[in-house]
């Protein structure tokens, strides 16, 4: 049990719902409720199909089809994250709102991959089977989801609170330094298995 929570709390924190509560806060006043309520459960189904069949064949594509290693996939993983935190952290946005007026369907890009369905999330979806089995991991994916979604469905009154307030970048930029710190971590965890693997050869 103390496993399953560990691993839902650290996909959530991968997934970050504050930035697709700051998207869809941005885009607020541009929709309807209900589009917004449509685009955050069409966006967050595909991200579960996408997180849950890599969960159960990510292994295999990697290994057999491509000829990646895991603690590749987590080292390019956390380089690609910790840019995106840094940036978070540095400017107080995840996006330029320039770049949001300009998308027409969210639902699957950026929403559903990569914001959702990223590649910190992915690459977590693809080594949980090896830690926490299969269906532990597919248990988790899938609350981190709903948790993400519940934020989403909500971003519009979440987002209102946070801009009264004028918490809105605050939160992004904790949320960035914590992303940042995961990267590193999620680095490092990768160089730490690619040393032991060149350990485990040369003897």
């Amino acid at each position: 049990m103390e496993q399953m929570i560990g691993a839902t709390l650290y996909m959530i924190a991968l997934i970050n719902p504050i930035n697709q509560v700051s998207i869809l806060s941005l885009l607020a006043p541009r929709f309807t409720a209900r589009q917004l309520r449509t685009t955050s459960i069409r966006s967050s189904v595909i991200a579960l199909l996408i997180l849950l069949s890599l969960a159960a064949a990510g292994h295999v594509i990697l290994n057999f089809v491509f000829h990646v290693e895991v603690y590749s996939l987590r080292i390019a993983g956390g380089i690609i994250l910790f840019v995106i935190g840094y940036n978070a952290l540095s400017q107080g946005v995840f996006f330029e709102s320039a770049e949001v007026e300009k998308l027409a369907d969210m639902s699957i890009v950026p929403l559903a991959s990569p914001m959702i369905a990223g590649p910190a999330s992915i690459t977590a979806a693809i080594s949980f089977p090896g830690q926490y089995g299969l269906l532990k991991a597919c248990i988790a994916i899938t609350i981190a989801l709903g948790v993400n979604l519940v934020m989403m469905l909500f971003a519009r009154r979440i987002g209102s609170i946070l801009s009264k307030h004028n918490l809105m970048g605050a939160l992004i930029r904790i949320t960035g330094l914590i992303v940042a710190t995961i990267a590193v971590q999620m680095v490092l965890s990768g160089l730490s298995e690619w040393y032991q693997t060149l350990a485990g050869s040369a003897t």
